[in-house]
């Protein structure tokens, strides 16, 4: 995440020994323009529906696969109280055959012809093994179709055979620090008219349905709840308590990569934990979106391989020049706003007050690059650069 570069020292006119530092830290994508560019890939090989050149909607299937159905062990020796090594010969459907729930699946012989006993399928799907040994049969479930959608409204630049495609577009990103939730897609809807109101409950209405709202400050638990009871895809706001992300997800998060959960919704904030409002040049380039398609994804991953929220809104395909990709990574000095990205302080925004040159032992007892941050609320805490990203805008 961070890094630093260091020049070599040098002696001035008077033999004394100086050295210059500068040290940089990342910082979150907010930007009016960017090409932006995605990877689409099947968990397995399939076909791919697209090619080079093709335009694609957000919500376009670009590639399809079949993965295996579920298996269903039936016990036939049990069933019909048979030994093992009798289930195969009495097996109506062989191996690879299909079979439907109400099919008679075996047929004991009986006694003299007489007294027959037969088993009825339960399930549907193929007969995949019959075993002599054990008296299972097997049965596996039709395969189960996996589309992988666009999910960014571009052009494709390059097909991956049997695996997917790369998709490219001139866009607006905004990244967040923390989310919860997949990939959505929705028109994009202002709720707050300010970047530092509170995004409350009375704030979702019904026209929301299928949106992705957008507020201001921390968003409550009651308007998270509302917006997913109204269908809203997505909500969006500058912070969240805690304590209400762990009463709407019902458990503690901790640490793990997020944006497999079911939620119902995708939420994302984009300053961090607590009363905290929304960027103003991100408020303002959200609002200047309103109304648009876009498409939003809360998967968040804060370690090795640092992966952020985001809201992904496509420009005309035409649209070239403007600013670029701002916000990717600044300078630390002091007095930078920065915002805290590991635990125990993860999302407490605060200041930089002091640089150390030298590393420091930390608790585990390893040396890192250190810095001096005094948070809001008055306390000051060292921490290692690595643990901050810079607040833009």
């Amino acid at each position: 995440m961070g890094q630093s570069s260091w020049s070599l020292p040098w002696v001035d006119g008077e033999g004394l020994v100086s050295a210059t530092a500068t040290a940089y830290a990342p910082g979150l994508t907010v930007t009016a323009f960017t090409r932006h560019r995605v990877r689409r890939v099947l968990p397995i090989s399939g076909e791919v529906r697209v090619a080079v050149g093709d335009l694609v909607g957000a919500r376009d299937v670009v590639a399809q696969t079949f993965i295996p159905g579920d298996i269903t062990p039936l016990n036939l020796s049990k069933l019909l109280s048979l030994p093992p090594e009798e289930v195969p010969g009495c097996m109506l459907k062989k191996e690879g055959e299909p079979v439907a729930a109400g099919d008679v699946l075996a047929r004991t012989k009986g006694i003299f012809g007489r007294f027959k006993q037969d088993y009825v399928s339960t399930v549907s799907g193929t007969v995949e093994s019959i075993s002599g040994v054990t008296g299972l049969v097997i049965v596996r479930g039709a395969p189960l179709p996996v589309g992988v959608k666009a999910y960014l409204a571009g052009r494709v630049v390059e097909v991956l055979p049997g695996e997917g495609c790369v998709i490219d577009a001139p866009v607006a990103l905004v990244q967040g620090i923390f989310g919860v939730g997949g990939e959505a897609f929705g028109t994009l809807k202002m709720a707050c008219a300010e970047h530092d109101q509170e995004l409350s409950a009375d704030l979702i209405t019904h026209d929301m349905s299928g949106c992705v709202v957008v507020g201001g400050a921390r968003m409550t638990l009651q308007a998270i709840d509302r917006a997913r009871s109204i269908g809203a895809v997505a909500i969006v706001s500058g912070g969240l308590d805690d304590a209400d992300l762990e009463k709407f997800l019902g458990y503690n998060l901790g640490v793990a990569i997020t944006g497999s959960e079911k939620l119902g919704i995708t939420v994302i904030v984009t300053e961090g934990f607590g009363e905290i409002a929304m960027a103003k040049r991100t408020f303002s380039l959200l609002a200047t979106h309103d109304r648009a398609d876009v498409a939003v994804n809360g998967t968040t991953q804060i370690r090795a391989g640092v992966i952020r929220p985001e809201i992904v809104i496509p420009l005309d395909r035409d649209a070239i020049g403007g600013p670029q990709s701002e916000g990717a990574g600044s300078v630390l000095r002091i007095g930078t706003p920065v915002r805290v990205i590991r635990d125990p302080y993860f999302g407490v925004l605060g200041t930089v007050t002091a640089l150390p040159a030298e590393p420091h032992i930390l608790e585990s007892g390893s040396r890192a690059r250190v810095l001096e941050v005094t948070f809001e609320s008055g306390q000051g805490v060292i921490i290692p650069r690595a643990n901050v990203e810079i607040i833009e805008g």
